[in-house]
């Protein structure tokens, strides 16, 4: 098992870099897509670096392939970059909405988007990142709220409700598409899909994208719905139980055929069990890498905690993982703001401090 790290596009810089290798991380996970368009924002707008929690209105404009970091040259100089600060990348997560949006959607140009997404992983294997993360969804996280619920009054995310706002026309995964060549929006909801329709499109998905994968030598990881319910925005999601990890798994049996597994989402799920999940997917093999998350709660009602803190038992988790000989990496995911000048930093500081004593307290038991 390996201690990683998770950056979202705007924290791509030699200042976050050096803050994951001085909190012992060895091993990245990065997000190109610029959810919240802060690649330009201000130094202190830049501070502000905790995760997205949803929204009606969207995060931002998707940019799609017009941005250069998706080229091989601009994997080759990011790859470049990250190791020269003694770190390497694990994987790349999630593909930016405009990328996919038809094949998400059932658009027409869904295959012109699947070569796209092709020369990508393709892209991804020459410069040698073994894992790409995906979520597929229509709506993309929402329904979940930020406030002082954790411990100490630590403002963190919670959820209470489910949102039933419908998902308007030209939004994917909580960004806005762009618009048409003469700078039209679309106007209306998106229809309801059932969801057996939505599973035929993760099937298309899957069919059309997983040989290639494993010809360029990399993963793909699926995430679980965040949060795992049936329907959100008056949309359908795909994994939100543990056994429909398996479903997906069998679609497409492959090494490439992966898990992104979030151990917050799993806990929040109400069937199943966290530590037979664990266990189960571990022994198939099938996990690329770990959300190492904790929360209080089942949907629709939970809190995310301290690491320490929630109903998950993580060392547990740790002797699961070694047991099973799981030699992937682990990520801190959402962390609670602490009282602080720089709150982000502080909570992910704490998370990957009990993440190393207790990865040395698992991994030295014999």
């Amino acid at each position: 098992m390996k201690l990683g790290f998770g950056l979202y596009r705007h924290q791509l810089n030699a200042e976050h870099y050096d803050f994951a290798k001085q909190c012992g991380a060895t091993h990245l996970v990065v997000h190109l897509c610029d959810y919240f368009n802060k690649e330009n924002s201000t130094e202190k707008e830049q501070q502000d670096s905790n995760q997205p929690v949803g929204g009606t209105g969207g995060w931002g404009v998707a940019k799609g392939d017009a941005d250069p970091i998706w080229t091989l040259e601009g994997l080759t100089k990011l790859k470049a970059e990250v190791e020269s600060h003694g770190l390497k990348i694990w994987a790349i997560e999630n593909f930016d909405p405009a990328m996919w949006s038809d094949i998400l959607l059932d658009g027409p140009k869904k295959e012109q988007q699947m070569q796209g997404l092709q020369d990508i992983i393709r892209n991804v294997g020459n410069v040698g990142i073994p894992v790409f993360g995906y979520n597929f969804s229509l709506a993309g996280v929402c329904s979940r709220q930020v406030g002082p619920v954790a411990r100490g009054n630590a403002n963190s995310v919670y959820m209470r409700e489910v949102d039933e706002t419908p998902i308007p026309n030209g939004m994917v995964w909580n960004m806005q598409l762009p618009t048409d060549n003469k700078g039209v929006a679309p106007t209306g909801d998106q229809d309801f899909i059932p969801h057996d329709v939505l599973w035929q499109r993760l099937q298309w998905f899957l069919k059309n994208l997983v040989p290639v994968a494993e010809e360029a030598g990399v993963r793909l990881a699926a995430h679980p719905d965040d949060p795992p319910m049936p329907i959100v925005r008056k949309s359908p999601r795909l994994v939100y139980q543990p056994d429909m990890y398996h479903k997906l798994l069998d679609m497409q049996p492959s090494h490439s055929n992966s898990l992104e597994f979030c151990l917050g989402t799993i806990a929040e799920m109400t069937e199943g069990n966290v530590y037979e999940a664990v266990d189960t997917f571990s022994k198939r093999e099938a996990i690329s890498y770990i959300h190492f998350r904790n929360v209080r709660g089942k949907v629709p009602n939970y809190d995310e905690t301290f690491i320490d803190d929630g109903d998950i038992d993580m060392v547990k988790v740790l002797e699961i993982l070694k047991a099973n000989n799981y030699d992937g990496i682990l990520i801190p995911d959402h962390t609670p703001l602490m009282t602080c000048d720089a709150p982000w930093h502080a909570g992910m500081a704490f998370a990957m401090g009990f993440m190393k004593a207790a990865f040395a307290q698992v991994m030295g038991k014999e």
